[in-house]
């Protein structure tokens, strides 16, 4: 039925551009790019997400990051919209606000400036719309989980006796991803998830994984819980040993991780309240040439200050150095700095599809000070890190389950 729907729109749109010279550029513009479950995502939406990603200067290659968006986004429209949440059109103005404030700007500022850039108004408010009800489901379908006990913030400002933390022994599974291999990538996920024992993730690790990990079989060491991305913290702590999260979404891959152990320790895990890395591009993703000079500055460079002569008389885009709060950092890039010490370099990653190999340096850590934050204040932190992770999990399921077709 879904076919046939997509074949007589297509047919309709012909017809019409035959009849009425200048429709044929139209019909392609607004012809079906991805269809999730029975919606349609065009072409036109997605050139617009795509040029929104480029002037918000959203990490990732826009071009793969706007479809995956878009996908997500669909997702959780039809999640809200099950649920009867309708967003007014005051709190969408409410939210464009609150989004431009960020950059110093009024919202009409804000979408003058995106409207120089090629994008429709409606474009902004779509995006708003979709994020602010998605918000409010979150909190309706799973606040009362994320409230913390006495105990639970008691233990975040390190007042509980016998406070301790938790450690987890993992093994991962990273299958790069391009729009041409999006379904034979996604079908290998959904294998991997259903792996029953380590040997079994081990296997596939070796076979589809390509992560430094993939010669030990996934295998990683133990990681303080706290190092993981908070979304993901929620997939890791419901696992038993042996079981495998749901497929994670990256910007140019896709994750699986195993947990294999896991453990409470004497002392309690740091949080923290921001991450420095630097990231510097190469020219050429994955090719030896490429990974032989980043082993080259890997050789020397000891600290992130010294990437700055490396990128020296190179564009300004090619050396990023960034502190942020360990919730604001892609997830992909998240993920390799969780098991790393300061100065320490990761040549996993590449950008811009897969064009640019990424060397990856962790600058340092800077621990959460909780000796003035109010019981209040951290048990909001807690219910915010928690809501976080229950979204992400919430997304990741229905997107393994939904059926998506892309044009």
């Amino acid at each position: 039925m879904q076919l046939k729907f997509i074949l007589v729109f297509r047919t309709l749109a012909v017809v019409l551009c035959a009849c009425v010279p200048g429709l044929v550029a139209a019909q392609g513009l607004f012809s079906p790019a991805i269809v999730v479950n029975d919606d349609i995502i065009t072409n036109y939406e997605v050139q617009q997400r795509e040029q929104l990603l480029r002037v918000l200067r959203f990490p990732g290659d826009p071009a793969t990051q706007s479809r995956q968006d878009l996908i997500n986004d669909r997702l959780r429209l039809q999640l809200t919209q099950e649920a009867g949440i309708e967003v007014s059109p005051d709190d969408v103005e409410v939210g464009i606000s609150d989004f431009a404030a960020r950059a110093n700007l009024t919202a009409e500022e804000f979408l003058q400036i995106v409207g120089q850039n090629g994008i429709a108004p409606e474009t902004v408010r779509d995006f708003t719309s979709v994020n602010v009800a998605w918000r409010e489901y979150i909190r309706a379908r799973f606040l009362q989980r994320a409230r913390p006990t006495d105990a639970e913030i008691d233990r975040a400002l390190g007042q509980g006796a016998n406070v301790g933390g938790v450690r987890v022994l993992l093994s991962e599974v990273i299958i790069p991803i391009t729009p041409e291999t999006v379904e034979r990538v996604e079908a290998i996920a959904r294998q991997v998830s259903q792996a029953r024992s380590i040997g079994e993730f081990a296997a596939a690790a070796r076979e589809f994984s390509r992560s430094e990990s993939r010669g030990r079989g996934g295998r990683l060491d133990w990681l303080p819980i706290t190092n993981l991305p908070p979304a993901i913290r929620g997939q890791i702590l419901a696992l038993a040993p042996g079981q495998v999260t749901t497929p994670i979404q990256l910007p140019n891959a896709i994750a699986l991780f195993q947990l294999r152990d896991i453990e409470e320790t004497s002392a309690a895990d740091p949080e923290f309240a921001a991450i420095e890395y630097a990231t510097f591009l190469l020219p050429g993703g994955r090719t030896p040439s490429a990974l032989a000079t980043a082993n080259q500055v890997r050789n020397r460079v000891d600290t992130c200050d010294d990437l700055y002569g490396e990128a020296l008389g190179q564009p300004e885009e090619v050396l990023d150095r960034q502190s942020l709060p360990p919730e604001e950092i892609p997830q992909d890039i998240a993920l390799e700095l969780a098991r790393m010490d300061p100065g320490e370099i990761s040549t996993n990653l590449t950008r811009g599809g897969s064009e640019a190999l990424v060397v990856l340096m962790l600058c340092g850590r800077t621990a959460a000070v909780n000796e003035d934050a109010s019981r209040e204040q951290v048990a909001s932190a807690l219910v915010q890190q928690r809501l976080a992770a229950f979204a992400e999990g919430l997304l990741q399921q229905t997107r393994a389950d939904a059926q998506i077709i892309e044009q």
